[in-house]
């Protein structure tokens, strides 16, 4: 009986070291790098991506150009995100880093949004921006600051977070993201603009507004 006790509390001692390593973002390295081959083996999807031949890659595998060119801006909401990732960054593949550059037109915004699979450190490059993020229920407590070029504030992984340039001149933001591939849930897109629609009886519910408010809402955010 005692052995047994011994042999269950190895097993839970096992599981505790692990566990830090199963709730990673991003898995660890086990060797030099995993360049994207950006293809999947007879219709099988792995959680990232599969690994180019190390003899085979090259140096452009790790380069990506223009991130120093300003982007246009046609989105009603004043921004523009141009993001460097495990898609159009092979090099990234299982590195657990990525990064985005915001373009933002006087009074645009990068609406609330949450990235599932890392924090971002922001960077101000020009203008100046109003940021903030929001902690989970029940609390809800709102983090914000006014940034000045040169500033840097951190949005922990998950959490709603947004941007909003409050200055007289367009803005130029840098991200970086603890994740090969961030992702990322704009709030009003995700909700009002889902593919098949909520039903918005139980949204006008949830949010506590007229239905025919919900449903221009899905007017506007549905998808072409």
């Amino acid at each position: 009986m005692a052995m047994k006790s011994l042999s269950f509390l190895a097993v839970l001692s096992l599981l505790a070291l692990t566990l830090p390593l199963a709730i990673a973002s991003d898995p660890s390295q086990l060797q030099d790098f995993c360049v994207s081959a950006n293809t999947s083996a007879n219709g099988v999807f792995v959680n990232g991506k599969f690994c180019k031949d190390p003899k085979l890659v090259t140096a452009a595998d790790f380069f990506f150009s223009g991130l120093q060119n300003a982007r246009p801006i046609t989105s009603p909401v004043g921004s523009t995100v141009t993001a460097v990732n495990v898609n159009n960054l092979p090099g990234l593949n299982t590195l657990g880093i990525s990064v985005a550059r915001i373009d933002y037109a006087v009074n645009g915004q990068n609406p609330p949004h949450t990235h599932p699979r890392a924090s971002e450190i922001l960077y101000v490059a020009t203008g100046t921006l109003y940021v903030g993020f929001v902690t989970s229920n029940p609390e809800n407590r709102l983090f914000s600051k006014t940034l000045y070029e040169g500033d840097v504030f951190v949005f922990p992984e998950g959490l709603i977070h947004f941007q909003v340039n409050v200055g007289k001149y367009p803005a130029v933001a840098l991200a970086g993201l603890s994740s090969q591939n961030p992702g990322v849930i704009t709030i009003a897109d995700t909700v009002f603009g889902s593919n098949p629609q909520i039903d918005p009886g139980f949204l006008a519910s949830a949010f506590q507004v007229d239905r025919k408010i919900v449903m221009d809402l899905q007017t506007k955010f549905k998808k072409p």
